[in-house]
């Protein structure tokens, strides 16, 4: 890993920015490639979609639209351990979900004046989940979950179809979306899946969703930004990202553990440890090394690492180590500091905060009951998680009987005189004139 050395410096917030180590070039060239799959599909529909079946996944002839028979054979033959631990993630998530959704608000402005604050849920939902390097049973879950819980009523789920499964989706991931009752699903991957969704795809049944939301590598990402304004979509998860801050009575054992569990999602995924104890430095190198060369992905672990979006970053204090991971707003932020309960208020920007060594983002991924779908590329400076709210519009409704609009007659129509529009005041008069 590369080490940045920030100390002895004064940075203001744009050379903090610019400080922050990411893979600038892979996002941009993505962005373009994903515009143009999400174009032919929209021009092209399904033979769009079998094109790009055939050349990213090596899959032909495969059924687009999932037939029932083959999510109930899933089902059936799905690990009965795994399918214990889906269960119980499914319960874990639909707790911390349903803290997510707002009770209706009612605001009595005056007498016989009021506003109803109410959250409505969107329709139709396209929910997508990666199938290229590993397998996300636990991604169906942190979707699915949330949009049922905001009153979703249909759901769709995509994922890419597998040459070593005969053009199938996974069978784990099947069988999760069995156990929530999802049968709309379709064996589509990448950018193309986030195009069919946003445009709809009317040879295979396919109508256009509302949100699209879901994790993905950065063309996934990418491919969100290009449908964004046809749907709405959840912030954009692309190549993962972890940041430990850690001080000098950290273990380096562990950070280098965690690390690594994130390096293995993909060459672009980012890995960074901030610190201001040198002296862990070396002792953390000497982990990464021993661990990555014995974890099964290692090639992939090692491409990571040693990219340009991973570095070990060297501060002069616990102010800008914080100043630091807040401009660079991670994804997934752990603290393992001796006073991490009191020192996690000061950082602001991250998709989820993991506090403490005891609480690793691996347990976030499955069983803490938080949602694992996340910001990336420094979206948490302003963007939140996946939760229940992804899927809610906030609606006003407001209620106003004669005797309150009265009360406010004569502001309405001075506002609308000075705003030279006399239309809007003359539809207040009409209402008390013959």
């Amino acid at each position: 890993m590369r080490t940045i050395d920030l100390r002895g410096r004064e940075l203001s917030p744009s050379d903090m920015l610019a400080a922050v180590p990411r893979a600038t070039q892979a996002r941009a060239e993505a962005l373009d490639t994903a515009t143009r799959i999400v174009d032919d599909v929209r021009e092209r529909g399904e033979a769009a979609l079998r094109e790009q079946a055939e050349q990213f996944d090596r899959v032909a002839g495969h059924a687009v639209r999932v037939p029932a028979e083959h999510i109930g054979q899933a089902l059936a033959s799905v690990d009965p351990i795994v399918r214990a631990a889906l269960e119980e993630a499914i319960v874990r998530v639909r707790q911390g979900s349903e803290a997510q959704v707002p009770d209706p608000q009612t605001t009595q402005i005056g007498p016989g004046a009021r506003i109803l604050q109410r959250w409505q849920p969107v329709q139709r939902v396209g929910v997508y989940i990666p199938g290229g390097k590993a397998v996300y049973p636990s991604s169906v879950i942190m979707n699915v979950v949330p949009a049922q819980v905001a009153g979703v009523e249909h759901i769709a789920l995509a994922s890419p179809p597998q040459a070593d499964q005969d053009g199938r989706i996974h069978p784990t991931i099947l069988a999760a979306a069995g156990l929530l009752g999802i049968t709309e699903v379709y064996a589509m991957g990448g950018a193309g899946a986030i195009g069919a969704f946003a445009h709809g795809v009317p040879s295979i049944g396919l109508d256009p969703v509302d949100v699209v939301s879901g994790p993905g590598n950065n063309f996934v990402a990418s491919a969100k930004r290009a449908v964004a304004g046809v749907v709405g979509t959840d912030s954009e998860a692309g190549a993962t990202e972890i940041l430990i801050v850690a001080d000098a009575d950290a273990d380096p054992r562990l950070i280098a553990a965690d690390l690594i569990s994130q390096a293995e999602h993909d060459e672009q995924a980012s890995a960074v440890l901030v610190t201001d104890a040198p002296e862990l430095v070396g002792r953390v190198v000497e982990e990464v090394d021993r661990l990555a060369a014995t974890t099964r992905h290692s090639e992939r672990v090692r491409v990571a690492i040693d990219g340009p979006q991973s570095a070990i970053v060297l501060v002069d204090d616990r102010a800008m180590a914080a100043a630091f991971s807040n401009a660079y707003a991670p994804e997934h932020l752990e603290l393992h500091l001796a006073d991490a309960e009191e020192a996690a208020s000061v950082f602001t920007s991250a998709g989820a905060v993991f506090v403490g060594d005891q609480t690793p983002v691996s347990l976030g991924d499955y069983m803490a009951g938080s949602n694992h779908v996340l910001p990336t590329g420094g979206q948490a400076r302003y963007a939140p998680g996946l939760g229940a709210y992804t899927f809610l519009r906030p609606q006003q409704v407001i209620s106003y009987d004669r005797a309150a609009l009265a009360a406010v007659r004569e502001g309405v129509v001075a506002l609308a005189n000075a705003e030279v529009l006399p239309a809007h005041g003359e539809a207040i008069e009409a209402r008390f004139t013959a």
